[in-house]
């Protein structure tokens, strides 16, 4: 008998909204059945540890990246260009990924209510992640860039409990917490959605590469087929604050992967060079996967 060896693909941990057909793809067994052993290399738990004064390579999935512990991760579009420029290890952008999720401004303060509200006032967001990216897309058009004011508050857990609190006046979160903000009484002020760049390491072949992306494109049918059999991985976040069955459909929806259009890379890439967010280096376009 011929022992197969199955080729090994680890994740880095992202919140469990975006990472929710990988946790299907493995729970279901679909990874296996497409030849790959697929697992994450931390917990969901332990990237919860993460701290807002960490520089952004040293958080736990771009950490496990780099020092080779994972071999993809997926992060918001924009940020999945700022750590590829910034890593040492190189890697490329294979795709988008299948969450398209929203981030929300959200206020427990009645004197703020659109966009145009928000000159000056302080949103908490994580620095150089989507809820940061989406804020600056969701105010800069009503407000003008110069009284965009961001502040730096950390993982989505700590924005929300800084609301929740009094601490913060405004804050960019994405599921499960625009769901429990809802709930428990505070308001939207704008919503964004948007798509995440899969990053992936060099050595991951094009055939491993499109194995992993079938499998992981039955997931979201599993997933869109009977959305609420899944949600409590993505109300775990909360811990007991949110039932699955209180998580809205409205902010998250899942679709098949789309490999990344070089025309849209180029889009990303000179708006955030146009704000300084960047090295804006000339050989960029080899982060896309062609």
């Amino acid at each position: 008998m011929t022992l197969v060896i199955k080729p090994v693909v680890r994740i880095a941990p992202n919140n469990q909204v975006f990472d929710l057909p990988v946790i299907v793809g493995i729970e279901e067994g679909l990874f296996a059945r497409a030849g790959l052993d697929v697992s994450f290399s931390a917990s969901h738990a332990d990237r919860e540890r993460d701290s807002a004064e960490k520089p952004i390579l040293s958080r736990l999935k771009e950490q496990l990246f780099e020092c080779g512990s994972a071999d993809s991760y997926n992060v918001c579009e924009w940020a999945s260009i700022d750590r590829l420029e910034r890593g040492q290890r190189g890697g490329s952008i294979a795709a988008l990924r299948a969450a398209v999720a929203a981030q929300a401004i959200l206020t427990f303060d009645e004197r703020l209510q659109t966009p145009r509200d928000m000159a000056d006032v302080p949103v908490v967001v994580q620095e150089l992640t989507g809820s940061h990216y989406t804020t600056l897309q969701m105010l800069e058009s009503a407000v003008g860039r110069e009284h965009v004011n961001i502040v730096n508050g950390g993982l989505p857990q700590m924005r929300w409990a800084g609301l929740k609190s009094g601490a913060y006046r405004a804050v960019t979160v994405m599921e499960p917490f625009i769901s429990l903000g809802l709930k428990e009484g505070a308001h939207i002020i704008a919503s964004s959605f948007y798509r995440g760049g899969e990053v992936v390491a060099p050595e991951l072949t094009p055939e491993q590469r499109k194995a992993y992306y079938d499998a992981e494109n039955q997931a979201v049918d599993l997933i869109n087929a009977d959305f609420y059999k899944y949600a409590h991985h993505v109300t775990a976040h909360a811990k007991d604050a949110l039932k699955p069955n209180e998580l809205l459909r409205a902010f998250v929806r899942y679709k098949h992967v789309d490999y990344y259009d070089p025309a849209l890379f180029g889009r990303a890439y000179d708006w955030m060079k146009a704000r300084g967010m960047t090295e804006g280096q000339s050989q960029h376009a080899a982060l896309v996967v062609g």
